[in-house]
């Protein structure tokens, strides 16, 4: 399991390099696939609790919007008005009478796997957004690896068994301390104020750990262990990707109050 873990691990990271040095189109088609994937496994963890939200009317429009926000930009707070506006006409008439509980879920998926990782585009189209991005990844990646390592090695303290079991308060706290050790360092490479790299790491560390926390929120609802299967020894898109979908606007507005790019 371990060996499993560790290969799809550093496929993933190294195609998330990749990803980041490319930016443009190329970002956001593999940005639009990961949605895609993750909408789906979201919409089965939805419809597992008796729901019925617009699938595919909500993934449409959360793809529409990644390439809206690649190419007309100007337009993409508008085209998330118009795309929850569009929601609730469809459910409205679909001939299935929609609950309250469809239309949350629906509005819910646009958000969530579509307009929440969208910032990703965001931060990479900022100047200097490569470098931003790939110092918020490292910082992600240092949460997620020491939560895990520490965790399960030296994990005592339940973190919060009502929604995840296997959390553990050092490993949470660790990820936290890795994520804000790597914030620290990388803003001094990019030449940042001691504090403001202290800043970012923490709150990225603490961000990717509610998404976490969340995304386990969720699957406990359903009652499912996974949220998915496509990723060897991981589960899920969203159990691999949920540290990334609220740190996604998180760094992006973090750079542009501090620097204003």
């Amino acid at each position: 399991m371990f060996w499993t873990r560790f290969a799809s691990a550093v496929i993933a990271i190294g195609l998330a390099l990749i990803s980041i040095a490319l930016g443009g189109a190329w970002l956001m088609v593999a940005l639009g696939i990961l949605m895609y994937l993750g909408l789906k496994e979201y919409f089965v963890m939805v419809e597992a609790e008796g729901y019925l939200p617009s699938r595919r009317l909500s993934t449409t429009l959360a793809l529409s919007l990644l390439v809206v926000q690649q190419f007309f930009p100007r337009f993409v707070e508008g085209g998330f008005l118009l795309a929850g506006s569009l929601i609730f006409c469809y459910l409205l008439f679909r001939p299935t009478a929609a609950r309250t509980a469809d239309i949350a879920t629906s509005l819910l998926g646009l958000f969530y796997a579509g307009v929440f990782p969208s910032y990703w585009l965001r931060l990479r189209g900022l100047e200097g957004g490569d470098k931003f991005m790939l110092l918020t990844f490292l910082c992600i990646w240092a949460a997620d690896i020491g939560a895990y390592v520490v965790g399960k090695s030296f994990g005592k303290l339940s973190l919060y068994p009502r929604v995840s079991p296997k959390k553990t308060l050092e490993g949470a706290v660790f990820g936290i301390v890795a994520s804000t050790g790597v914030g620290m360092i990388g803003g001094g490479l990019l030449a940042w104020d001691l504090g403001l790299g202290f800043l970012f790491g923490l709150l990225v560390g603490g961000t990717a750990l509610l998404g976490d926390l969340i995304e386990s929120l969720m699957k406990r609802s359903a009652r499912l262990k996974d949220s998915g299967n496509i990723i060897p020894g991981h589960g899920g898109i969203l159990d691999r990707c949920d540290s990334y979908i609220f740190t996604a606007p998180l760094a992006f507005y973090f750079i542009l109050l501090a620097f204003g790019s």
